[in-house]
């Protein structure tokens, strides 16, 4: 597997430099808009993930990332995260990325 998860602190304006795509549940989605996360992408596409909160806490957003590199901006979550797991409530795409969600 492909994939990296970087925690830092940069502005997201100068990570996101490209439109990075977002695989999933058989779609490609565009992350347009570098001012919202990836589960803010994902719902409006229409795609559901499940959460609590939206600040990295609770966890219950927690998907796999299969290939690809994201980015927390505003730091590591304080929710617990496994190998190959985000939480899409506080991370963006620096590159492409394909992600799986649990059903």
């Amino acid at each position: 597997m492909n994939m990296k998860v970087k925690n830092t602190s940069q502005n997201m304006k100068d990570i996101i430099k490209l439109q990075p795509k977002i695989t999933v549940q058989g779609k490609v989605v565009p992350f347009e808009n570098n001012e919202q996360t990836l589960l803010d992408c994902l719902e409006s596409a229409n795609i559901e993930v499940h959460y609590h909160c939206r600040d990295g806490f609770c966890g219950a957003c927690r998907v796999t990332l299969v290939t690809g590199e994201i980015n927390y901006p505003l730091g590591e979550p304080l929710a617990f995260v496994g190998e190959n797991e985000i939480l899409p409530c506080c991370c963006v795409p620096v590159t492409d990325i394909s992600i799986a969600i649990d059903e």
